[in-house]
């Protein structure tokens, strides 16, 4: 039995032509990170990178203390660092029900919900949106807790 490929990405299998759908694109590489957030308004890492090779980027948010999230909620959010204060104090005015943050605020990058205690969330965005070299901060942006709750995230 004789195999031969056509550049047309075909098999010819002992007269039968079997036609390929376009070519299987390689694999993402998803790079998984995790976060919590307590009652104390600190998260437990100032600092979360990822390597260059990562396609997608995922984040769990993990609310450990108790509080409901319109009392102690916490969000993750991550922009360039020269746009933090001006997207927190933008976010204030929008309330809970848009998470805190100002509606199709382009300065956010990626985000998640806003939860309370014992809650869980997560994001994934595309490594494409970052760019190596720039600085960027992730920080809660229920009011107030942006002071305490950043960190600097970084990409290579």
């Amino acid at each position: 039995m004789s195999l031969r490929y056509c550049s047309m990405a075909a098999v010819l299998v002992t007269g039968a032509l079997l036609a390929f759908s376009a070519p299987v694109k390689a694999a993402d590489k998803v790079c998984k990170l995790e976060i919590a957030g307590n009652d104390l308004m600190q998260y437990d890492k100032k600092e979360l990178k990822v390597g260059s090779d990562c396609t997608q980027i995922e984040v769990t948010l993990t609310h450990t203390g108790k509080l409901p999230a319109a009392a102690m909620g916490h969000n993750w959010v991550l922009t360039k660092s020269t746009d933090v204060t001006a997207v927190a104090n933008d976010g204030a005015a929008a309330g809970l029900p848009n998470n805190y943050l100002k509606p199709g605020d382009p300065r956010v990058i990626a985000s998640t919900k806003t939860i309370g205690g014992g809650q869980m969330t997560s994001v994934t965005f595309p490594a494409s949106a970052l760019k190596k070299g720039e600085s960027y901060t992730y920080f809660c942006s229920f009011p107030g807790h942006n002071a305490l709750m950043k960190g600097t995230f970084s990409i290579g």
